[in-house]
């Protein structure tokens, strides 16, 4: 059986929630392999709606559902929002959930850091969600980190707060903030970790199981490309890698699991925070884009800037992630215009480019290079074969297709589960 593996092949907030949501209902399990809470998915099932962070969305179908090693955890949060699942009827045990023992923790002083930073910052702040992601796996790279396992082994973590403090508490002194209380954070992990523990193993041993069993395997990407920390618009990304590559490191399977890789791809550009945005539309037609998609992020309900579509970065991120079709969204919110604008090109210093460049200055100086299509009249909400669609719409889908030089797996045209249409199917590819 194949695996497919599920990415954002812009700069997150692509509509990936509902199409792993329908992948979800044919997958075996569902893997999270980075990122942390910061991540927002909305799933529309029937009457129901699921707000999720952390948690992958196979859980709201009942699919085991796993989070890699390649996540970083916070207890607290992953404790609130399983509650809040429940609460809605899901159910969540050891039998459709499980944590990587491995993985690290986000604890509060994290959280604090990342706050503090963001607001010393000022206007060159990045625009974190401020959840302590970016801390968080400092503190992994920087072999400090606290883990799901330690907290089966908390009366032996002197050493380990030890290092966490030197680090810590030198940071918050520059700030004006008080050391750590080290007595409060263990008493809180004492508190939290029957919670988590209930439900931490060595995830890659299951993950070797179910793929000794022929099952499918859905891989969860999330935040976008554009936010990879290696090949994103850096510095403003998330602190992971966002690529498909990821699913490897992340979960402890082999690079050979990932599979069908599907990209997802809005019809337009969004972005949420800081950074470069070559295409972004300050006038009555971005705020048009941003009503129509309604465009708030997930986490943060922070208003997400809008552009056109940028062909460029999305064969850049395609390549990167070596996409195999994308799944377009959103197609149904450009229903009405009478033109369309797709970016095809950059200008830089007198010159055409096709990439974005590396350095931020030169992303934040690209002009972006237009082309212009009718659109068209009637609607495509709703629409779930090619026949629904206006020929006009078509001939944009198609001339995506040609620019970013990838197939369309699947058009998306409303937030219902069953208003798609399917080009290929990623677990029968």
């Amino acid at each position: 059986m194949a695996n497919v593996t599920v990415i954002g092949a812009q700069w997150g907030d692509e509509g990936k929630g509902k199409i792993v949501d329908w992948l979800a209902s044919r997958a075996d399990c569902v893997v999270r392999f980075q990122g942390g809470h910061n991540a927002g998915h909305t799933l529309v099932v029937g009457d129901q709606t699921y707000k999720i962070s952390l948690v992958p969305s196979g859980i709201v179908t009942g699919t085991l559902s796993i989070i890699g090693n390649g996540v970083v955890l916070d207890p607290w949060a992953l404790k609130a929002e399983i509650e809040k699942l429940e609460g809605q009827g899901v159910n969540v045990d050891r039998s459709n959930f499980a944590v990587a023992d491995n993985c690290p923790l986000i604890l509060p002083f994290h959280r604090d850091l990342d706050a503090l930073r963001e607001t010393a910052a000022g206007k060159g702040k990045i625009g974190t969600t401020g959840r302590g992601i970016g801390p968080a796996y400092e503190d992994k790279v920087g072999r400090r980190a606290i883990r799901v396992c330690d907290l089966a082994h908390l009366d032996a973590l002197d050493a380990q707060l030890d290092r966490l403090c030197a680090h810590h508490d030198a940071l918050r002194a520059g700030f004006g903030e008080p050391p750590i209380d080290r007595a409060k954070l263990i008493a809180d992990l004492r508190e939290i970790a029957p919670f988590v523990l209930q439900f931490a193993e060595p995830v890659w041993k299951r993950l070797r199981d179910v793929r000794k069993a022929g099952k499918r395997i859905l891989f969860e990407g999330a935040q976008g490309v554009l936010l990879d920390v290696d090949h994103g618009t850096y510095p403003f990304v998330t602190s992971s890698n966002t690529v498909s590559g990821t699913v490897a490191s992340g979960s402890g399977m082999g690079p050979s699991a990932a599979g069908f890789v599907l990209g997802i791809v809005k019809a337009y550009t969004t972005r949420v925070g800081s950074g470069p945005f070559p295409s972004e539309l300050t006038d009555e037609t971005g705020e048009l884009l941003g009503q129509r998609g309604h465009e708030f992020g997930t986490v943060t309900a922070r208003k997400r800037r809008c552009g056109w579509f940028d062909a460029v970065l999305v064969r850049q991120t395609c390549a990167l992630s070596g996409v195999t079709g994308i799944a377009l969204t959103k197609i149904d919110v450009l229903d009405g215009f009478k033109t369309i604008k797709i970016c095809t090109g950059y200008r830089l210093n007198g010159e055409i480019i096709d990439y974005l460049p590396a350095h931020a200055a030169d992303q934040a100086a690209v002009e972006p290079v237009y082309e212009e299509m009718d659109g068209w009249e009637g609607t495509t909400v709703g629409a779930r074969s090619w026949a629904d669609l206006p020929a006009q719409a078509i001939k944009y889908i198609r001339r995506i297709e040609e620019l970013i030089e990838c197939p369309v797996a699947s058009v998306s045209t409303s937030p219902e589960r069953d208003d798609t249409i399917l080009v290929r199917d990623p677990f029968e590819d």
